[in-house]
């Protein structure tokens, strides 16, 4: 169909009959009242382009407006945690007093009850466990419950937004197919953006990928209930006007129709099979699936829309454009990352106790490392082009051999034989994968079923990812971990205890409280360890509290010094909190990596303490 240029192509109305223009494919179509629905089934008939324009404004500058919101409370934030950092790195804990407590009740009040409040009571990220390899029910915080909302019913809103002076149902029904198809491809705009790895709303807003994925499937959720409402329209039209065997005709002959159906068709599958239980329980198998299907409903909305000369073509190639960009990115930092002149990145790859692998990646070039970061790792060997994330435990410089073409020659001489062998120094970063299902259970069972527990292979990482708060203003800072959540916080620890070493850092006080089942499990990160715990600060520093849950026996679980105890059963956040607060050091600074459960505990011992004293929460999650 033409695309129509006036703000609506209504047909007007001369008593019982229209008066209307004739649009391409309608030519010689008597308009009577028998046959009234007829315009409206198809193209643009009965649409109100100008209103379908200020409702996109509406959204944009209600999206944007947000951003520039949360831009401006960033650097305030910001703004105030470098002056604490600036003002406390040379101070002593006394002299850190004034920061220990918030001036205000506003903004205490705010963190407490929105920024950091789950939902309904303390339940955030636990989730029902159906089975090993299935589980539901991670609920959105109170503050994105309530942006969810804002976003759902200004959606709604805007496809309301109709002239209801229309006397003609149809006409009217047509203006809603106009309306929420535009909203459906307009929206998938911040979809593809809110998908992406590389999206750049993460640095500017530093709000993790985590909630933007969260946000992603909400408004992909959206999507499809407004194409559905727009292909429901179009029937209920067709119907009027041809009944059944029109709808038939179309389906099977009028490839506009065809293409915007399979977009319809591919989007409700993707609604179906996204479910948290179904994602989960098969991820990879969602994953191949839930891009296949975004490709197809983006290809059936491509062609639909150019065959019909709809407006909406801009949006879309908008669409395009940023999947490619992202894409694009995410290739040359894979490339960039793990291919050189001097070869490609090594994975040695270490079976621990526990059932966890210890996993090294010798990269071929220098990398720039924040602490808390993460990465995705590509082990093409176990799961092809797949990749999966996990936080970085431990990254450093090492010497590796890089024999030269003298070094593998025979010696001449004797004196060759005590020749160095060229090295050169390369960037190893460590980390520590669990076995659950999928590529980290393959990875396992290869590792283990080696002679000596170790086998190396190629791969690549993608990233680094994430890193985006810092802990170095803080006097006080308290890291909670639960099993393999311990990489992500013993980078935070590393580089605590060596910025107080320098004197680059406000921190005089660090508690880690590392929660695992068994004794085994220390095994994952005991070099590591080893190296804080033999730093020369970490004594005045650095408190660890190790939690056993499941300790074989009493004996084992032994506190060898005031610095570092053990003990047998469950943390309990609460107490541990409460205890640290009563003799903080300045501002405190709460973190936790791991289960969704005990996470929870934390956020909400956290939340206690809002108020009492000044205290920021943080909490690294990976949920999809």
């Amino acid at each position: 169909m033409a695309a129509a240029t006036s703000d609506t192509a209504d047909f007007t109305y001369a008593k019982s009959t229209f008066i209307a223009p004739y649009t391409t494919g309608l030519n010689g179509v008597s308009l009577s009242k028998s046959n009234s629905t007829a315009p409206y089934y198809t193209g643009l008939n009965g649409v109100r382009l100008g209103t379908d324009e200020l409702v996109t404004r509406l959204l944009w500058f209600s999206l944007g407006g947000f951003c520039l919101l949360v831009i401006i409370g960033r650097l305030v934030q910001i703004g105030n945690a470098h002056l604490r950092h600036l003002l406390n790195i040379t101070t002593n804990p006394v002299q850190q007093k004034f920061w220990s407590r918030d001036r205000t009740t506003f903004w205490p009040r705010i963190k407490k009850e929105v920024l950091y409040a789950p939902l309904h009571k303390k339940r955030h990220n636990r989730e029902i466990q159906l089975s090993k390899a299935m589980n539901m029910g991670t609920l959105p915080s109170r503050l994105h419950m309530i942006l969810l909302l804002l976003y759902l019913i200004s959606n709604i809103v805007y496809c309301c937004l109709l002239d209801y002076k229309r006397k003609n149902q149809a006409a009217l029904i047509a203006e809603i197919r106009g309306r929420t198809g535009h909203l459906a491809v307009v929206n998938m705009v911040p979809l593809i953006v809110l998908a992406g790895r590389n999206n750049p709303l993460i640095p500017l807003l530093r709000v993790s990928f985590d909630t933007y994925n969260l946000f992603h499937r909400w408004i992909g959720r959206i999507v499809v209930l407004e194409a559905v409402a727009h292909t429901c329209a179009w029937g209920v039209n067709m119907h009027a006007a041809k009944g059944f065997p029109g709808i038939r005709e179309s389906f099977g002959g009028d490839s506009f129709i065809q293409y915007g159906l399979l977009a319809t068709i591919a989007m409700v599958v993707i609604l179906i099979q996204s479910p948290s239980a179904i994602r989960h329980a098969f991820y990879e198998t969602f994953l191949h699936l839930h891009q296949s299907l975004a490709f197809a409903s983006v290809l059936g909305i491509f062609v639909h829309s150019t065959k019909g000369h709809l407006p909406q073509q801009r949006y879309i190639n908008w669409m395009i454009s940023l999947w490619i960009m992202e894409r694009t990115v995410r290739c040359i930092r894979i490339v960039y990352r793990n291919i050189s002149l001097r070869g490609c990145t090594k994975v040695t790859v270490e079976a621990m106790p526990g059932e966890a692998c210890r996993v090294t990646f010798e990269l071929p070039r220098p990398w720039r490392y924040t602490p808390g970061c993460h990465v995705y790792a590509y082990l093409p060997r176990v799961s092809l082009w797949m990749s999966h994330p996990f936080s970085i435990a431990w990254c450093e410089e090492r010497s590796v051999l890089c024999p030269t073409a003298d070094d593998e020659k025979l010696p001449s001489a004797t004196a060759d034989l005590d020749a160095p062998i060229s090295t050169r120094t390369a960037t190893t970063i460590s980390l520590v994968m669990c076995k659950r299902t999928g590529m980290t259970a393959k990875l396992y069972n290869k590792a283990n079923a080696s002679p000596n527990g170790i086998i190396t292979m190629y791969g690549a990482v993608e990233g680094p990812y994430g890193g985006l708060e810092s802990l170095s203003s803080y006097g006080t800072v308290i890291l909670f971990a639960g099993g393999v959540g311990i990489t992500h916080q013993l980078s935070h620890v590393q580089n605590l205890l060596a910025g107080h070493l320098a004197g680059t850092v406000a921190t005089r006080k660090v508690i880690l409280v590392w929660s695992v089942r068994t004794t085994e499990t220390l095994e994952w990160v005991r070099p590591w360890m080893d190296e804080i715990l033999a730093m020369p600060n970490r004594k005045e520093v650095l408190k660890v509290l190790l939690f056993i849950t499941k300790p074989r026996n009493t004996r084992e679980v032994i506190s060898r010094s005031e610095t570092v105890q053990m003990f047998p059963g469950r943390a309990n956040p609460a107490v541990i909190i409460g205890k640290e607060i009563e003799r903080r050091i300045g501002a405190t600074a709460v973190t936790v990596c791991g289960p969704g459960a005990f996470a929870d505990d934390v956020r909400a011992a956290a939340r206690e303490q809002v108020g009492e004293a000044t205290v920021d929460f943080v909490e690294e999650s990976f949920t999809w």
